[in-house]
């Protein structure tokens, strides 16, 4: 990390140069508006093919262990970064191949081979692929996100919190229901490790989106960890997302094909989804590889509106505005 690497990454997350054809940036996926996510159910790669699992927010993305929705061996941001670059399934920017034409791309730009000497002055040809995606990592390790009403009200503000939100905590980290075993800590995700928190691998789960077979099967290519270990008990298990800034992450769900935040209480108070027509119909919460946390709930009218209130009260509206995350490129 230093400022000039920070400088660095922050042209290069928002630069098209870093696309096959030149037509989409990192930017294109992670909006800042949203969080750096993208308010799409599946993203398009620069070609047009469909992204089969729904961008992620970006938002404190350096504490996170794994990445992915269900990826065990991407575990740093330089190595996740090369992924969408140079990637073949799906094709997300189209640089497979490439990697002498993006280096000759940038080394072309009068103002790259400035930013590039300053971020590694040690070296004598630092425009590489491997300098790319540490620029771009050390600028997404500077998404820090921890201003919402609900940090300033924990931080003593007494004010900063609604009372409907107060009593939505309540509900959230009731053993009720369940919510807070696995959006644990203070990011909300047992994904997230910081000081405190357990070693080892994060917990991934099933959560009854599907059951398309009345066995448990997810739609491929969504298998979650299945798809890796091939074993049964690991079919639609994923990583747990963080909650914050939940209300400008829509849609919801790995494949985000759960339009809203009270379509999200919906599934989780039933215990799954039941799909009652097309490919993928079936009865989500039968799923015999669903974990035992989701087990449904019932809440009350005036329950559901508090439990909304807490989960947009994690909204941190300073980190959605930052000039310092905006496009650098639009300055004048």
């Amino acid at each position: 990390m230093s400022e000039a690497r920070v400088a660095l990454g922050r042209r290069l997350f928002y630069d098209t140069r870093l696309s096959g054809n030149q037509s989409m940036s990192c930017s294109s996926c992670h909006r800042q508006s949203k969080a750096f996510a993208d308010a799409r159910n599946l993203p398009l790669g620069s070609t047009g093919i469909v992204h089969p699992r729904n961008s992620m927010s970006l938002g404190n993305v350096m504490y996170q262990t794994v990445l992915g929705w269900s990826d065990l061996n991407t575990r740093s941001l330089e190595a996740q970064a090369l992924i969408p670059m140079f990637g073949e399934t799906p094709v997300e920017m189209g640089l497979h191949g490439q990697e002498t034409v993006l280096v000759e791309r940038l080394r072309s730009v009068p103002l790259y081979v400035t930013l590039f000497t300053a971020a590694f002055p040690a070296e004598s040809a630092p425009v590489t692929v491997d300098n790319i995606t540490r620029a771009i990592a050390s600028f997404e390790r500077t998404f820090f996100s921890a201003d919402s009403p609900y940090d300033r009200f924990v931080a003593g503000n007494a004010s900063a919190l609604s009372v409907p939100a107060q009593r939505g905590s309540a509900l959230f980290f009731s053993a009720r229901l369940h919510c807070a075993e696995c959006h644990t800590g203070p990011l909300f995700s047992n994904a997230a490790r910081g000081v405190g928190s357990p070693e080892g691998d994060p917990s991934f789960f099933n959560t009854g989106l599907y059951n398309i077979d009345g066995a448990g099967a997810y739609p491929w290519p969504n298998t979650g960890l299945f798809a890796t270990t091939q074993l049964p008990s690991d079919m639609g298990r994923f990583k747990v997302p963080s909650l914050r800034n939940i209300d400008v992450t829509y849609p919801y769900m790995h494949d985000g094909s759960v339009a809203t935040l009270d379509d999200a209480i919906t599934h989780y108070a039933e215990g799954g989804r039941t799909i009652t027509v097309g490919a993928n119909s079936g009865v989500g919460r039968a799923n015999p590889f669903k974990s035992a946390l989701v087990g449904g709930f019932q809440l009350s009218s005036s329950e559901r509106t508090d439990l909304l209130a807490f989960l947009r009260s994690l909204t941190d509206s300073t980190f959605l505005t930052n000039p310092a995350f905006s496009n650098p490129w639009l300055v004048p």
